[in-house]
């Protein structure tokens, strides 16, 4: 498989459904809703709403069923950037190879189109069809509880109450599960749910997700430090500025690296169960090991 094009065929069926979910820019409030597009549609791996679309695929599923799983994924993911770019958490002014939302926007519109995108990532939800195993409560559920406080929104707290403190090990690999890790594997989780996985499938999916997002997160620290701005589409070296624990502080380059290779043979691992329908994910996993932004 031809990682690139998949994911640039993927990209595009998922844009146009987004684009067919949020409310147009003329819809008033306008101001919310430009705003809403205005970071949806900023550019970005679309990682998450791929990997729903690929465990569907992988457990047989067809990709208009996912769909609204892998547009309500995208829209929580973005609605976390804009809020860990706010002068009251990261104080960022670029965001994929743009200006912020709340430099464009000012503050208050940045916190409400969070809101906004946060709200409606549910309603999008809420169109998914129920299969045998697994009705819509429990899909809504699952992604609940991967956005609120015992995960990404406490990953986010974690890594608030962390900055300038000398963090260990396992406080950086908590903060990483919850703030990364989490909605990734829900992402997967909810592509699997939407095509009726068994629950072998799921279990093996699960854990997939959860070694390939905390791959992905550890290679993000080591990109931070060896790449550009211009090469990363967002500022380069604000988690040294701001005194944050990451993998290469506290590990190394070199032993993070190490780490990385491992959880992605961890995941390749869990995709036994899957056979030849999991070469995609298989794929993807290795793709994201070797990105270099």
């Amino acid at each position: 498989m031809h990682v690139q094009s998949f994911l640039t065929s993927r990209t595009k069926i998922v844009d146009r459904a987004l684009g067919r979910y949020l409310p147009s820019e003329s819809e008033k409030p306008a101001t919310i809703h430009k705003a809403m597009r205005y970071s949806i549609f900023a550019g970005g791996k679309r990682l998450r709403p791929v990997l729903t679309l690929a465990a569907a695929e992988a457990c047989g599923g067809k990709i208009p069923a996912a769909l609204p799983a892998a547009c309500a994924v995208e829209c929580i993911h973005t609605y976390s950037l804009i809020h860990d770019d706010l002068p009251c958490m990261d104080n960022d002014d670029l965001r994929r190879g743009r200006p912020t939302n709340h430099k464009v926007f000012g503050d208050g519109i940045a916190v409400l189109t969070g809101d906004a995108l946060l709200t409606v990532a549910f309603e999008i939800l809420a169109r998914a069809k129920p299969t045998r195993r697994y009705p819509i409560a429990t899909q809504i559920h699952d992604l609940a509880i991967a956005s609120g406080s015992r995960w990404l929104v406490g990953g986010q707290v974690a890594d608030l109450e962390g900055e300038g403190r000398k963090l260990r090990g396992d406080d950086l690999k908590y903060i990483h599960r919850c703030k990364t890790a989490a909605l990734l594997t829900a992402s997967i989780r909810l592509g699997a749910m939407s095509a009726n996985a068994t629950p072998a499938q799921l279990r093996a999916l699960t854990t997939f997700g959860q070694s390939v997002g905390l791959a992905f997160q550890v290679i993000d620290d080591i990109l931070d430090v060896t790449q550009s701005t211009e090469k990363l589409g967002k500022s380069a070296g604000k988690d040294v500025a701001s005194q944050k624990a990451t993998y290469p502080a506290i590990f190394g380059l070199d032993k993070s690296r190490s780490e990385a290779r491992r959880l992605t043979r961890t995941a390749h691992s869990a995709l036994k169960v899957l056979g030849k329908s999991g070469d995609t994910l298989r794929a993807l996993a290795d793709h994201l090991l070797a990105r270099e932004y």
